[in-house]
């Protein structure tokens, strides 16, 4: 997996230097716009029944069937103190896998809003500031800036263990 470098150590990494471009999948949460390496994206799909799990951590508060594949939902808006909102006709699960602990895992991503996938350049890879975020710094791998816009690239392992 092609990961993203912060500007920290874009000046000493001569791939992040060189301008390599790795593609992402754009999504919508609240009023912030996440981007998600597009190699770890495995599909998208429409809301689907969820069965809550007792006990469960707050951000990972259900279960989802996939394909006949029962596979944890992650709200990534809990996780990043944004408010609970429900789904909307723009609403999709991001499908996703990433390693834990050595072992792929399969989980949704609840996502107000799907844009596209979009090539990025690791060139336009900007440092994580240290003041002016209300988010742990990390849980935020680097920020990119897309359309005029900057776009946060989350680091998932961090933000889901």
């Amino acid at each position: 997996m092609t990961q993203l470098q912060t500007s920290d150590n874009a000046a000493q990494d001569p791939v992040a230097s060189s301008g390599t471009r790795l593609q992402a999948l754009m999504v919508g949460l609240g009023n912030e716009i996440f981007a998600i390496e597009a190699d770890i994206v495995r599909e998208i799909i429409d809301p689907v029944p969820a069965t809550r799990v007792a006990g469960a951590r707050t951000f990972l508060p259900a279960l989802i069937n996939v394909r006949g594949n029962v596979i944890p939902l992650a709200d990534l808006r809990l996780r990043f103190g944004m408010p609970r909102r429900t789904d909307t006709t723009e609403s999709r699960i991001v499908v996703v896998e990433i390693e834990i602990d050595g072992d792929p895992v399969a989980l949704g991503l609840m996502a107000d809003k799907v844009y596209e996938v979009t090539e990025i350049s690791t060139a336009e890879v900007q440092q994580v500031p240290r003041l002016g975020l209300h988010w742990r710094p990390e849980f935020i791998r680097s920020i990119i800036k897309w359309n005029d816009e900057f776009v946060i690239v989350p680091d998932l392992e961090e933000i889901l263990c």
